[in-house]
């Protein structure tokens, strides 16, 4: 087939319109027949809200599954679970050859072996001026400053021209751990063969209007803070930012307190960081059982739950004890992180439990105890100006991010889109053309199974928390006639109504009354008979407590 066919597409199917669950394909060839690149499998989290009793939620790849013969390769930018913590889940349906870098790579290996998939499919690449060359794709990646180690851009090289798709971002010159953004670099980037034919970037922090600060800005305030501390200094962050937790560990040893970690997240992260070599000088650490036995003005923790999660090691503490300690008046917690939307009622409660205590919550006090990982509007402009792209395509980041994100990049001369998930993009003729629109959705890991969000599971058990549940059991003898009453169990509803009368009562006792006039036809018909059922108790359950349950119907009838 003639090149002329040939196109350069991009789909995102999670992470554009959203923040989290990143997942995007990039393709290259004859319509129909791309061969096909993944970047990143990522996760977002639940909320009892719209998501009750759900574990993880992942893009729905059923495009990409039906067209895994096309696949080249997967990518990892780096592993923050939005990236990363799909991989073990989605893989087995892909069967692609996984590219990261080592401390990514690490992790990667973990996951797919905690799933029961082979690790070997994980290929280590150093960065660029390394080539993965994948189909008709050669890929590199470029070291960026990010709030995990080893976070890397994509240089996509395809027959139709560079794509450069940022991953996530910021400008850090002194990163900590990790590697800083080098300028230079990005220059360079820009000036080779064609220039970039398109850029796919980050839109965190588009709203932003101040230049992003470095990590290392936090080391003076934070030292000052754990050596200041009366009581016991507890800290906690995100697991996965390493520079966060050697700058706190670094406060802690200087003021003299021993240093415990506390939360398997952060012990994996730490322990991946030493293994891939990008952390070489943590401070020594100590032992929870060993922490029990130190003076409170001595010691110093390290914990997970930043974001209010219940299991995690703040909110433990928060409710009591977690691994024989405890909180205590005097002693002083620090949030060094900011609150994602959606968890603030779990960070508030935790917070009010340690007040109670009579403990010193401080939180990141606008910046002083925490910066961003992400690039903010000056910052993007920076990257901009670097690489001159001929097209904008914003992503990670809500919708109002990408359209803010696109007047930007239109005010400069690009060309740009608001490509949001399952928008297929056609890039080759120099400015972007929507190709086609992609079913796209959500699959949730509940329990140790997926479901579709679709499939309706959870949405009958929102309906059951919303409404609570009647089971209604009926039994017919060989003529069809009850064999006594009907009979109710009731879960999630008030036992007594406005009657008086326990609500029980009430259901059973219109259920006897329809049950003594009804019909042989209805009798007989157990779709009639079922429907009648439903109808009578959700009827007498709003009259009496006012909502309308979920109702499961047991009709048994004896064979003569």
């Amino acid at each position: 087939m003639s090149n002329k066919k040939d196109r350069l597409i991009y789909l995102p199917l999670g992470g554009a319109g959203e923040i989290g669950m990143n997942c995007y394909v990039y393709g290259y060839g004859p319509e129909g027949r791309e061969r096909l690149i993944v970047v990143d499998l990522g996760v977002t989290f639940p909320d009892m809200d719209t998501t009750p009793g759900v574990d993880l939620i992942m893009p729905d790849i059923s495009w990409l599954v039906e067209r895994a013969d096309r696949i080249e390769a997967i990518f990892i930018t780096h592993a923050h679970e939005d990236h990363i913590g799909g991989l073990g889940h989605l893989w087995p349906q892909l069967k692609a050859q996984v590219y990261c870098r080592r401390f990514t790579g690490t992790l990667a290996a973990m996951k797919l072996e905690d799933r029961g998939q082979p690790a070997n499919v994980v290929s280590i690449v150093e960065p660029r001026p390394d080539v993965v060359e994948a189909g008709p794709f050669k890929v590199q990646f470029v070291p960026v400053s990010h709030s995990i180690p080893e976070s890397s851009a994509l240089i996509i090289d395809t027959p139709a021209g560079r794509v450069v798709h940022s991953g996530d971002f910021k400008l850090d010159g002194s990163p900590v751990v990790g590697e800083a953004f080098d300028p230079k670099e990005w220059h360079g980037i820009a000036q080779e063969g064609n220039g970039v034919l398109a850029l796919m970037c980050d839109s965190t922090n588009i709203f932003s209007p101040a230049p992003g600060r470095s990590e290392a800005t936090l080391a003076e305030p934070l030292a000052e803070l754990v050596a200041s501390a009366p009581g016991m200094m507890v800290a906690t962050t995100f697991a996965s930012n390493v520079a966060r937790l050697k700058t706190l560990a670094d406060a802690g040893q200087a003021a003299g307190r021993s240093v415990c970690l506390m939360g398997r997240a952060m012990k994996r992260m730490v322990t991946a960081a030493v293994d891939s070599g990008v952390l070489t000088d943590f401070p020594s650490l100590v032992a929870p059982e060993q922490a029990a036995d130190i003076p409170r003005e001595h010691l110093m923790l390290i914990v997970t739950g930043s974001q209010g999660e219940r299991r995690a090691a703040t909110a433990q503490l928060a409710r009591g004890k977690y691994l024989g300690l405890s909180l205590k008046e005097g002693d002083t917690f620090l949030f060094s992180s900011k609150v994602i939307p959606g968890n603030e009622r779990g960070v508030i409660r935790i917070v009010n439990n340690m007040s109670e205590m009579g403990v010193d919550v401080i939180d990141d006090r606008g910046g002083l105890y925490h910066v961003s990982g992400h690039a903010n509007r000056p910052d993007l402009e920076g990257v901009h100006d670097l690489l001159h792209p001929k097209i904008l395509i914003p992503m990670h980041g809500e919708h109002r991010h990408l359209r803010e994100h696109a007047k930007l990049g239109e005010s400069k001369g690009m060309s740009t889109e608001v490509a949001t998930n399952g928008m297929m993009i056609d890039l080759t003729t120099g400015y972007p053309q929507v190709a086609e629109y992609i079913e796209t959705g959500r699959v949730y890991l509940d329990g140790n199974v997926m479901v579709g969000a679709m499939d309706g599971v959870i949405r009958d058990r929102i309906r059951m928390a919303l409404n609570g549940h009647v089971m209604v059991t009926l039994i017919l003898d060989e003529a069809g006639e009850p064999l006594g009453d009907a009979w109710a169990e009731v879960m999630g509803l008030a036992e007594t109504g406005k009657s008086g009368r326990p609500l029980v009562e009430a259901i059973e006792g219109d259920l006897t009354e329809f049950l003594d006039r009804a019909d042989q036809k209805v009798l007989r018909d157990d779709d009639k008979l079922d429907d009648a059922l439903r109808r009578i108790v959700r009827q007498v359950s709003m009259e009496e407590v006012g909502k309308k349950p979920e109702v499961t119907t047991v009709v048994s009838r004896l064979d003569g």
